[in-house]
């Protein structure tokens, strides 16, 4: 038996461990589900509670998702704390609730603080819903609450000047026949 035989599975438990043991209210509304990670490679230092996946990373969360290039979870007694990902760009999607649509999200660094239940978006962010987009060098997102918020690049070279974009969709028939009054 090979030395790297054993260590196999004793990662493998401990990254269960490690996306399974959450708080009741991570990553998503759909609490009660495990967080699943895939990727190309995977490096786990149990010590110091850090994983990090490298090549197509993919972690879910029942219908949440995050794509990146790499993951690196970074985990306490309580559970997973933080995800930071990076990609050309990592994308986020979380999925419908209630009236509001579905969440896309991407940026070349994406950030998710559980205890904050916070998506911060660096460098080339945009988030979409229901045909609204916002746009910025920094993006923070409670993704409990969906509030947005952004900063610009006074450096940037996109040619936007490196402010903050926002595109509003009007609204639909749908909600000013429930009473809604347009304006609000």
């Amino acid at each position: 038996m090979k030395p790297l035989d054993n260590l196999l599975p004793a990662l493998a438990l401990t990254a269960a461990t490690l996306v399974t043991a959450l708080p009741a209210h991570a990553f998503d509304l759909n609490s009660d589900e495990p967080i699943n990670v895939k990727a190309d490679h995977a490096r786990l230092d149990d010590n110091k509670g850090i994983a990090t996946y490298t090549g197509d990373v993919i972690v879910t969360q029942a219908d949440t998702r995050l794509d990146a290039d790499k993951v690196v979870l970074y985990r306490n007694a309580e559970g997973l704390t933080r995800m930071e990902a990076e990609g050309k760009p990592a994308h986020y999607r979380q999925p419908a609730e209630n009236d509001q649509g579905e969440t896309d999200a991407k940026a070349l660094t994406i950030t998710w603080s559980a205890k904050d239940e916070l998506l911060i978006l660096e460098r080339q962010a945009v988030i979409t819903q229901n045909g609204n987009v916002f746009k910025g060098d920094v993006v923070h997102y409670d993704t409990a609450n969906r509030v947005v918020t952004g900063q610009g690049n006074p450096n940037s070279t996109s040619g936007d000047g490196g402010r903050v974009e926002m595109v509003i969709q009007p609204r639909s028939t749908k909600q000013e026949s429930n009473g809604s009054p347009q304006g609000q």
